[in-house]
């Protein structure tokens, strides 16, 4: 019965503070999102990453930048640097993401990379939580398809993002 009670008031809870938030000047037409990500180094991507294994240590930085052509719909690119343990790397994003509800960010994106020359079709779809009126942190689930006969990878992610 206790557990009931928790679900419930975590659920009313979730349900005030998806309401209480008003994103609409930040996700309408004629705006700008510049964002970064963690991730993983190995899918050749626009995020922030560091792992050591073994002795080698592969790092990457990046950021995302769009945008709104029309409310909740932002056309996005981004631009990565990759060290893999010793080869250099630079991935580049090209995509949208539109905003569904003002608050669930879904994406798809073709995302490649000059290093050892694979791309990958992306999809996410996550959250956006606005702590201000142009500040949200994003978490998120990423499912990248291989197109270079590499196996598909899935992630997940936490975004930071200003609207503009």
């Amino acid at each position: 019965m206790k557990i009931k009670n928790v679900i419930f008031i975590l659920l009313l809870s979730f349900s005030t503070i998806t309401l209480a938030q008003d994103n609409s000047d930040a996700l309408s037409k004629g705006s700008w999102v510049i964002e970064a990500n963690t991730g993983a180094a190995t899918t050749g991507n626009t995020s922030f990453s560091l792992s050591s294994s073994n002795g080698n240590t592969n790092w990457s930085i990046g950021f995302d930048g769009g945008y709104f052509v029309m409310d909740n719909l932002a056309v996005k690119a981004g631009l990565g640097y990759l060290d893999l343990g010793g080869a250099d790397a630079f991935s580049y994003k090209f995509g949208a993401e539109y905003f569904l509800g003002g608050q669930f960010p879904v994406s798809v994106d073709f995302t490649g990379s000059t290093g050892n020359d694979l791309n990958w079709l992306g999809l996410q779809a996550g959250y956006a939580w606005f702590v201000a009126d142009n500040i949200s942190i994003k978490p998120a689930f990423r499912y990248n398809i291989g197109l270079d006969d590499q196996d598909g990878l899935f992630q997940g992610l936490i975004g930071f993002s200003l609207f503009f």
